[in-house]
């Protein structure tokens, strides 16, 4: 008999985090039965982008209290420890960059909104609205490059500010087979950023030269911050398509995309040859 018969699914989640530990591998491999706080739709069904914006909703909901096996693989959801990214951008416009972000946190996702969560039947990609009242990036950034005309040499600490966020993702998926299960590889992010405002402060602009200048810099990035975010809308697209892409590829490699989709295909399926992880 096995050891998990007549557990709850948190209570599996569990017990398999700790005889994976045991075996010197601490971590989820995935879940085996629907957590209660998933809900699960009918792609066929014509309520079936209501009932997904739902289900994406729940899930958001109950990663921001805190899902054990979840943040055991992801860490905590807000705040989050994001990758280090680096960025370049050369042209002859207004902003010629280069850039290196370090210990970069981000709070403000546990209030994160699905406006809207769509999957295409077609390829079983999402297009997903969302909306964060305030997006707060905490961070070490390394700089070199001009923008809006003004040249820039610095290193230090910093952070982006965004009230009023409007996101539209789109994500492509790719299915495969685990466990009897079939499962999302999520395989590109690409997002629309639409801030309602931006305040930001990098300290140490100019190398620390003059701290006047640094802050009549700050305080100009913030009076014109709509071209100012235009000028770093690369930037600040990357890191937030480079946490998201992190978070979504751990996230739904530990939940079957049954669970959120009941009628979902396989990829033998859906795509004529079956793929196995």
């Amino acid at each position: 008999m096995s050891v998990f018969a007549g557990r709850s699914p948190v209570l599996k989640g569990l017990l398999i985090v700790v005889l994976a530990c045991v075996t010197g591998v601490c971590s989820l491999d995935y879940y085996a039965e629907k957590p209660s706080y998933l809900q699960t739709c009918r792609i066929n069904d014509p309520e079936f982008v209501k009932c997904s914006t739902a289900s994406i909703q729940k899930l958001m909901d109950q990663l921001s209290i805190g899902i054990p096996e979840i943040t055991e693989v992801i860490g905590p959801f807000d705040p989050l420890k994001t990758k280090e990214i680096q960025f370049a951008q050369d042209n002859q416009g207004a902003v010629q960059l280069r850039a290196n972000l370090t210990n970069m946190i981000a709070t403000g996702l546990s209030k994160l909104v699905i406006k809207e969560s769509r999957v295409s039947k077609k390829d079983y990609s999402w297009e997903t609205k969302i909306y964060i009242p305030k997006l707060r990036l905490d961070g070490h950034y390394k700089m070199a490059g001009k923008i809006l005309l003004i040249p820039l040499n610095g290193a230090g600490r910093m952070f982006i500010e965004i009230d009023k966020l409007n996101i539209l993702m789109r994500t492509k998926t790719r299915l495969y087979e685990k466990g009897g299960f079939t499962f999302y590889n999520v395989t590109k992010i690409r997002i629309d950023l639409n801030p309602g405002g931006v305040k930001t402060n990098f300290e140490n602009i100019f190398n620390g030269n003059s701290k006047e200048v640094e802050r009549s810099t700050n305080l100009f990035f913030n009076e014109n911050w709509r071209d100012f975010f235009e000028a770093l809308r690369p930037l600040v697209t990357k890191t937030v398509e480079t946490t998201l892409l992190d978070i979504l590829q751990k996230l739904f490699n530990l939940i079957p995309a049954n669970f959120f989709v009941e009628d979902i295909p396989t990829s033998e399926q859906l795509y004529g040859k079956k793929k196995e992880q």
